[in-house]
């Protein structure tokens, strides 16, 4: 099992702020794209990978949407059926089914608490989970030890915030997927490509 976190300053946190147009609606499109990527292979599911996405944009920061999608089993009762079209609505309805001082199953395998960024950073460490955070001046992928269920930390259009970034140095290890920047949704492919390489061993 591997693990994305990505971190969005403007995603909004409720489904009433989220309108026709997604770029106007905190950027929910990078989170889209980066659901897309993050799960999504040519003609099936990944099975092999949690997403988290942390939302700080408002009206009501943060939330933590946590998915990890049920495959087996009928449709409507034990998963729901994911496609790239209908992404926008299943956090739209999670959003406004969030309940305050509960972290919620609002479809099977699909998660919603208020929780911040660091706080589950912060857990997920003391688990003695592996965590990376992408870094252009970070170690590059390919020569970096990967221990089994890695996590890894990605950043929205404008990047992670510079004092929660420190705060992070004692709990991962930084890295790059090279000299160029990419969109979130390419860094979490090229991240899960690395990944499948190394299981298959074929890296």
């Amino acid at each position: 099992m591997r693990e994305f976190i990505y971190f969005s300053r403007t995603a909004p946190t409720s489904g009433s702020y989220i309108k026709e147009d997604l770029e106007k609606a905190g950027r929910l499109d990078i989170a889209i794209h980066s659901v897309i990527a993050a799960f999504f292979l040519s003609h099936k599911m990944r099975e092999d990978v949690k997403l988290h996405l942390i939302f700080t944009g408002m009206p009501d920061p943060p939330k933590h949407l946590e998915l990890k999608p049920i495959l087996e089993g009928e449709t409507g009762v034990d998963k729901i059926y994911l496609s790239k079209k209908n992404i926008s609505g299943v956090i739209k309805r999670m959003l406004y089914k969030y309940k305050e001082g509960e972290k919620r199953e609002i479809y099977p395998g699909y998660w919603i608490e208020k929780k911040g960024f660091l706080e589950i950073i912060k857990e997920l460490h003391s688990q003695g989970r592996q965590i990376f955070v992408m870094d252009p001046d970070g170690e590059d992928i390919r020569s970096v030890k990967m221990d089994e269920n890695p996590i890894f930390i990605i950043g929205d259009h404008r990047g992670l915030p510079g004092k929660e970034y420190k705060r992070l140095k004692d709990l991962c290890t930084p890295i790059s997927i090279g000299k160029r920047t990419y969109f979130a949704s390419h860094t979490i492919a090229v991240i899960n490509n690395e990944v499948d390489r190394r299981e298959d061993g074929t890296k």
